[in-house]
C-alpha cells in the first residue's frame, strides 16, 4: 500500500531507551545499572555484581539462554522494569559460537569465526560479516524489550586503541572492547553510548615570557563523570539531547540520566575546561 502525505502522523519515542555503557574496570558501570528500577541482571562468565548490590540474576552460558530469557520477559507476567546485560564483550564470544553453529559448525568449515585457513568460509573476515546477522537478531530482541516498557542497559568493558585520523596526527582513544563491526552496530542501534571515567584535571604549565599552557594532569580524586558526547579521547553519543557530561554520584545516576529519557530538556551549554581531550 502506498503511503500518502495525508496518512502521516506526528510521533515520538514513548518507551525506555536502549543504553550501552562502557568504561574502565571498577569505575561503577554495574553499580550505576543497578540503580535502574527493578532490574534483572543477566551476566556472562567472569562477571558479577558489586558486593553491596543485590539483584535477581541469571548466568548466561549460551546465546540461546539469553534469547530464551528475552522471550519470557516479552510473553510472561513479571515485575521487572530493567534488563542489565553484563558484559556485551563476553557475550560476543557466544555470538560467534552461535553463528558458527548456525552455519554448520566445523563440518562446514565454521570451526572459528576468524579462521586463518584460506579454504574456510570464515577466512578474510567473512565470519564477522555473518555474525552481523546474529547481532541484528540480538538488537531486534533488545529493542522489543524496550518497546515493551523495559529499560535495557548493556555493560561493556573498554580498550584503548590507536586511531589513525586522516586529518590530524594519530592518537589513542578509548572504545568499547568489541570487534569493530559489532562495536559500530551496538553504538548505532543504542539510543546512547555512554563512557564513564574519573574527571580529568588540568595543570597550568609556565611556557616562559608570561605565557601559560593547560596540560592534562591526570584523573582527580574519585569523582565520576558520564560522558554522553564523543571526544578525541573516547567514543560516546546519544540521541536523547543529553548534556556532554553528567556527574555521577552513587545513588543518583538513574535519577540524573532518566531526566532525558522521554521528554528531554534542552541541553545547557557545558564547557569543561578541566577535561583532557
Amino acid at each position: 500500500m502506498a503511503i500518502s502525505l495525508k496518512s502521516l502522523q506526528s510521533t515520538r519515542r514513548t518507551f525506555p531507551p536502549v543504553l550501552a555503557i562502557y568504561g574502565t574496570g571498577g569505575i561503577g558501570k554495574t553499580t550505576l545499572a543497578a540503580e535502574f528500577p527493578n532490574p534483572i541482571y543477566l551476566f556472562t562468565e567472569g562477571e558479577e555484581p558489586p558486593t553491596d548490590v543485590e539483584m535477581q540474576s541469571a548466568k548466561i552460558e549460551s546465546l540461546d539462554d539469553l534469547f530464551d530469557i528475552f522471550a519470557e520477559l516479552l510473553t510472561e507476567e513479571h515485575d521487572f522494569k530493567t534488563v542489565i546485560i553484563d558484559a556485551v564483550d563476553s557475550l560476543e564470544k557466544l555470538v560467534w559460537k552461535y553463528t558458527c553453529n548456525r552455519m554448520g559448525g566445523a563440518a562446514a568449515g565454521w570451526s572459528a569465526i576468524d579462521s586463518n585457513d584460506k579454504g574456510s568460509p570464515t577466512a578474510f573476515g567473512k565470519g564477522y560479516l555473518e555474525a552481523d546477522n546474529t547481532w541484528n537478531e540480538y538488537i531486534s530482541a533488545i529493542l522489543a524489550l524496550a518497546q515493551s516498557g523495559l529499560h535495557v542497559v548493556q555493560l561493556i568493558h573498554n580498550e584503548a586503541k590507536k586511531w589513525d585520523d586522516p586529518i590530524v596526527d594519530s592518537y589513542m582513544q578509548y572504545k568499547p572492547n568489541l570487534q569493530e563491526r559489532a562495536s559500530k552496530l551496538i553504538a548505532n542501534k543504542s539510543h546512547a553510548l555512554l563512557f564513564i571515567n574519573k574527571r580529568a584535571s588540568l595543570k597550568q604549565v609556565d611556557k616562559g615570557f608570561g605565557k601559560k599552557e593547560s596540560k592534562p594532569e591526570g584523573m582527580s580524586g574519585s569523582e565520576r563523570v558520564i560522558y554522553t558526547d564523543g571526544r578525541t579521547a573516547f567514543l560516546a553519543k546519544n540521541r536523547l539531547n543529553m548534556p556532554p557530561t553528567i556527574t555521577y554520584k552513587k545513588g543518583q545516576g538513574f535519577k540524573e540520566l532518566s531526566k532525558y529519557f522521554y521528554n528531554p530538556p534542552k541541553a545547557e551549554k557545558n564547557v569543561e575546561d578541566d577535561e583532557a581531550a
